[in-house]
């Protein structure tokens, strides 16, 4: 006899392919690859707990000479064995919070992001196992977190500046989000925040409680001119 499905399994189910419809309508797969930069992918990790998606995030070793105590997606450098940008995605996850390949289904690559001049960050999305324990790496990871993913439409505590980057004038999003496992607030912001948003806006398809620079009616093409407006500006100044 088969056992009886808890009644909270077609929920999370139902969320799951939901999202995973709304995040392959981005996926950009290896168009961006061949550009000439420094690479660097970070995971995206989603999971459905208590009937809703969330986000899991990392805050930075203060041992770290890159972004010390910052709150981070898993993510790093391409090393010569990775076979393409997931793969880096991947292994950094593993080394950082000790997600193995296995445990992660891949839904997506979004328009990757530059970090800098030189640096490239792609964006990988999957979705992990909501009984997922992390065993973060403690010279890397200080502590793992998840936070809702419709916290970064509908925040309780944020605020936005506005800065100029390659000629573009950008929004920063910082927001405050108080763990109510640990009672520990975390500060969201720079890249991990814009891509928070950007799953979030993907997936829920809600207008947030602040401004942003896509255009919400076609989030697609708005996410893509973006990136490339970026592009070609930087690639003139090379």
């Amino acid at each position: 006899m088969s056992r009886p499905v808890p009644p909270q399994e077609p929920v999370r189910n139902s969320l799951i392919d939901d999202a995973k419809v709304c995040l392959r309508k981005h996926d950009v797969g290896s168009k961006y690859s061949h550009l000439s930069y420094n690479k660097c992918s970070v995971l995206l990790p989603l999971l459905a707990k208590g009937g809703k998606l969330h986000l899991l995030l990392t805050l930075r070793s203060e041992k770290l000479k890159r972004s010390p105590g910052e709150v981070c997606f898993p993510g790093g450098k391409h090393e010569p064995t990775d076979v393409d940008d997931v793969a880096t995605a991947l292994r950094e996850a593993q080394e950082e919070v000790g997600l193995r390949p296995h445990q992660v289904e891949v839904i997506c690559r979004l328009v990757p992001c530059l970090f800098d001049k030189y640096t490239l960050v792609t964006p990988v999305v999957g979705f992990i196992n909501h009984n997922f324990k992390a065993q973060p790496n403690p010279d890397e990871v200080k502590r793992v977190f998840l936070v809702p993913l419709d916290y970064f439409l509908h925040p309780r505590v944020y605020r936005q500046n506005r800065f100029t980057f390659s000629g573009h004038s950008l929004i920063a999003h910082f927001f405050e989000y108080m763990n109510p496992e640990d009672g520990v607030t975390y500060q969201i912001k720079g890249m991990t925040a814009r891509l928070a948003v950007l799953v979030a806006l993907i997936i829920l398809e809600k207008k947030p409680t602040f401004e942003v620079e896509y255009n919400l009616n076609d989030l697609i093409s708005s996410s893509k001119e973006f990136f490339l407006k970026f592009l070609k500006h930087n690639t003139s100044k090379l």
